[in-house]
């Protein structure tokens, strides 16, 4: 008796999905959709913006000496400029030009890395002679 009730109410719910408006597909559709849409959102399209926006503003504020990284994997230092164009030095006597925006990062210069660690061998000595 039960089996025969369980395969009726299962019979009558598929009869009325069956029946379902033309509305209800859409709301489903939105409703399914939208939180997918926000989720990718912020997992890739805004991630995406953010890095865009840092290239663009790393691109707009070389200058000539800074150390950089092209796409393909040349390190040098700029040089000149003209227009789109860097011109960067990459050995003595060799300048190549690149497009500005084959730039893609800037290294740290050479006084930046050699004075941090006497800054911190600094402040080492500082600690150890105010503990004794």
């Amino acid at each position: 008796m039960a089996i025969a009730c369980w395969s009726n109410l299962t019979a009558w719910r598929i009869l009325l999905a069956a029946d379902a408006p033309a509305s209800d597909g859409i709301l489903q559709f939105v409703i399914l959709f939208v939180p997918l849409f926000v989720i990718w959102y912020f997992l890739v399209i805004m991630p995406q913006q953010r890095q865009r926006k840092k290239t663009q503003q790393m691109l707009a504020s070389l200058k000539t000496g800074d150390r950089v990284l092209t796409t393909g994997g040349i390190y040098g230092t700029i040089v000149s400029f003209r227009d789109e164009i860097v011109q960067v030095q990459v050995a003595t006597q060799v300048k190549i030009d690149v497009a500005r925006t084959a730039i893609t990062a800037l290294q740290p210069s050479d006084n930046s890395t050699q004075g941090a660690p006497a800054v911190e061998a600094g402040k080492r000595d500082a600690g150890a002679k105010s503990k004794n």
